[in-house]
């Protein structure tokens, strides 16, 4: 099975979550800014995260993932995730509004990775971070691992 990752990260937690997820699935994991066009061909697994800035994917995932050639990814499975804050610990009901209304980085990745074709094996999922810059709140990575296992079911 042919399964590769591709991450963005600005402190290095998605980078460590998505190595979690491409040691559990034994995947190819790279940066966004390295994949080309080669390591699209062929895939049966493509998952694909991001922190959360500004109720969004980074800049450079957005880029990528608009850059896809419509129907790329026709046949190929796909699950997204993003790292984000603890509203819990945050206690802003503004940001718990935000994010009602605009929600998390993994939703409109998967949304994107669907409309080039791809089929969702399942639904976005979220690793926290603590405060803006983390570290990862312990767990995470383990979750993470668990998580992915469960795509390859």
């Amino acid at each position: 099975m042919h399964v590769l990752v591709v991450y963005d990260s600005m402190y290095g937690n998605t980078e460590k979550i998505a190595q979690a997820i491409g040691t559990a699935t034994e995947a190819t994991v790279l940066h966004v800014n390295q994949v080309k066009e080669e390591h699209l061909t062929g895939l049966d697994i493509l998952i694909v995260g991001s922190p959360t800035q500004a109720f969004q994917p980074l800049k450079s995932m957005k880029t990528f993932l608009k850059d896809l050639p419509a129907g790329s990814l026709k046949g190929v499975k796909i699950a997204s995730f993003d790292t984000r804050a603890d509203l819990g610990k945050v206690g802003s009901k503004l940001l718990s509004f935000l994010v009602k209304l605009f929600g998390y980085a993994a939703e409109p990745i998967q949304a994107k990775l669907v409309r080039k074709g791809g089929i969702k094996l399942t639904t976005p999922a979220g690793f926290f971070v603590h405060g803006k810059e983390g570290p990862l709140k312990d767990g995470e990575v383990e979750r993470a691992i668990q998580w992915a296992k469960q795509i390859l079911l």
